[in-house]
């Protein structure tokens, strides 16, 4: 067994993933980290450490013409190679000013449906460790409470209508994109480079490329911190999975002191978008301002469409179908 894979059937059994009867979604772009972790689950197959039927998922956004095609007709050819089932998907939507957004949320709108399609109820993603400390510094930057410097969790939840999915995260608490390139490499696998990586015109790539080389200036191994960071500050708020999706009640809100209150307004608004991205300080302060306001009627508007109201001496939270599928990544 390859130290990968080691590591990985040792996460994935620390994590309490399924190791047999049950169907798992693998999101595969056709990058070294997606790509790791549907053939190191494969290698671990062969060994009989994981007997469980494996299905590909590849979602073709259109975004970068001849070379989105090119992506997916790599990751056709691997899966037929190698014998695995791939579910591929295609986008209809035109790029909008916040493609970033606008693409993953059709993305995870696209695995949800693969996943209920297939009955199954595990959905997992290659998020590595660069990929958490690059979120807790785009958080960071934003303005985002504790909760949002938490960064991904490596399980939770996403809801599809009545059926409940778990969304793992087996790579993100130990393995690099140096492993995952090196891993891929072992294997005599080429994978795919995605273009838009490089573009400087998006946050995440000028903090990869831009600010993370700065700050190994004074830490070489800052990427490692800053994720070791954001588990300490997920080991701090619990992540709390009970937050309530229902209005809440403005008498009991205005009676809570400033930092509780944010943080109830954090916890309620995950729950309701499923996530905390785009959302800052100033949106939350927002919400308290409008808590704490005489005046009914008033609204928040939101990132993506959604709003916050006061009615019938409630809170209440609105989204439209823009918002739909909101996640942490």
């Amino acid at each position: 067994m390859r130290d990968f894979e080691r590591k990985l059937i040792t996460e994935w059994r620390r994590l309490d993933l399924p190791v047999d009867n049950a169907v798992v979604i693998v999101a595969v772009s056709g990058g070294a980290d997606s790509l790791s972790l549907l053939l190191a689950a494969e290698e671990l197959g062969k060994l009989r450490k994981l007997e469980i039927r494996f299905v590909a998922a590849h979602y073709n956004h259109r975004l970068r013409g001849e070379e989105s095609d090119a992506d997916e007709a790599f990751v056709r050819e691997l899966c037929v190679d190698r014998g695995i089932e791939l579910a591929a998907g295609h986008s209809r939507v035109k790029p909008t000013n916040n493609i970033e957004q606008a693409a993953r949320i059709e993305r995870y709108d696209f695995l949800k449906q693969t996943a209920a399609n297939l009955r199954s109820a595990f959905l997992l993603t290659a998020h590595t460790v660069d990929d958490q400390a690059e979120t807790f510094l785009i958080n960071l930057i934003r303005g985002s409470g504790v909760k949002g410097l938490s960064g991904m969790r490596t399980v939770r939840d996403l809801v599809d209508g009545q059926a409940s999915i778990k969304l793992a995260r087996p790579l993100l608490s130990w393995a690099r994109r140096i492993d995952t390139e090196a891993y891929c490499r072992e294997l005599g696998v080429a994978y795919r480079s995605d273009t838009m990586n490089e573009d400087e015109a998006f946050t995440r790539v000028r903090i990869r490329k831009i600010l993370l080389p700065l700050l190994q200036d004074f830490n070489p191994k800052i990427v490692e911190r800053l994720a070791e960071t954001a588990r300490l500050l997920s080991l701090e708020t619990g992540h709390s999975s009970e937050a309530t999706t229902e209005g809440l009640k403005l008498g009991e809100l205005v009676k809570l002191p400033d930092a509780e209150l944010n943080r109830l307004l954090r916890n309620w608004l995950a729950a309701n978008r499923g996530g905390l991205r785009q959302i800052g300080l100033k949106h939350i302060e927002a919400i308290g301002r409008l808590v704490n306001s005489r005046k009914s009627g008033k609204t928040v508007e939101l990132p993506g469409g959604s709003t916050v109201t006061k009615q019938d001496g409630k809170l209440v939270f609105s989204k439209n179908n823009v918002e739909k599928g909101a996640s942490d990544l």
